[in-house]
């Protein structure tokens, strides 16, 4: 058990703020949060979750895992800015039911890695070695956020041992309908500037104010997201600048991917809307949509038990039947 004090602090909150007040879609966004969502509160926790290190092609990238041997397969990918502690929410209700592995991908969450991987085709190629490596078969791959398109292109472009995928609040398809602040750093370097000199601490900070409607993160959680991109969001930003390249590896290919594959969004994301889900929905061969209400672009924190419930249902035998 543990409580950490502040770990965003006075000067990240007031560079987090700016971020916020160039952002127009927060002021309508402000009226659907419950309060106090997204502001890291100082509280005892105790994390189920196991973390490890594993060393591959001489990068060295955090993981956990744990669950019943006997289970599906379950690998859950993290996303931005947070780390695979996002999910010790889930952690011991999925593991009751299925084998858990949990991967911060090469150059995010507690993971080494550069500019190289900064890319979807790299973060596939990359997630191909690590199932290889940890004997992974019939996988069932979580994917929000930045996960979305690696896992979309580790079963598009590589050989994968996949069963299915449960991927949502991500990019990949076009034209992309995204908010002011993925266009910002997409678009511009300066914003992207901006973001390295402001640094993790408001990286992290504003995203949560982004995207909660309805979770409290303790302190303790959120100091692993701001420790892990401590030093790192001008390579960060990289994966924003290869954005466009990036999606062209996958928006040709969605038409022929032939997957289970569980979408998921929330209705209030306010960085990648939810109109991209339908659309994503409506180009998939074999696609299930569940948009959860009241909640924002980190769902699987914000309706964290509805969450749960949508990865063993699928699982358990729901993604036989799409």
């Amino acid at each position: 058990m543990k409580t950490i004090n502040d770990p965003i602090g006075i000067l990240g909150k007031l560079n987090a703020n700016v971020l916020l007040a160039a952002t127009p879609e927060y002021a309508q966004f402000k009226m659907a949060k419950h309060s106090g969502a997204g502001r890291a509160e100082a509280r005892l926790v105790h994390f189920s979750m196991q973390l490890e290190y594993l060393q591959i092609d001489g990068i060295k990238v955090r993981y956990a895992q744990g669950g019943r041997q006997d289970g599906p397969v379950v690998l859950l990918l993290s996303p931005l800015p947070q780390s695979i502690l996002c999910y010790d929410l889930i952690w011991n209700t999925l593991g009751q039911h299925c084998r858990l592995v949990a991967l911060d991908m090469p150059g995010f969450g507690g993971s080494e890695g550069g500019v190289e991987f900064m890319s979807f085709e790299a973060q596939g190629r990359f997630l191909e070695k690590f199932i290889n490596v940890m004997k992974l078969t019939q996988v069932h791959i979580v994917g929000p956020d930045i996960g979305m398109p690696a896992a979309l292109c580790y079963a598009i472009h590589q050989q994968h041992n996949v069963a299915s995928l449960i991927v949502g609040d991500g990019p990949g398809i076009l034209p992309a309908d995204n908010g002011s602040i993925i266009d910002k750093a997409v678009e511009s370097k300066f914003w992207r500037m901006i973001f390295r000199i402001t640094g993790s601490q408001a990286f992290v900070e504003g995203a949560y104010q982004l995207g909660c409607v309805n979770y409290v993160p303790s302190t303790a959680e959120v100091a692993d997201y701001v420790a892990s991109y401590d030093g790192r969001i001008g390579t960060v930003t990289q994966w924003f600048a290869t954005y466009p390249q990036s999606i062209a590896t996958v928006d040709p290919y969605l038409d022929s991917l032939d997957l289970p594959v569980q979408i998921f969004w929330g209705d209030q994301d306010i960085f990648l809307l939810r109109d991209n889900a339908s659309r994503l929905h409506h180009r998939l061969r074999r696609s299930q949509l569940c948009v959860f209400e009241n909640c924002g672009h980190f769902c699987y924190q914000d309706k964290a038990e509805e969450f749960a419930e949508l990865i063993l249902g699928w699982v358990n035998g729901g993604y036989r039947n799409v």
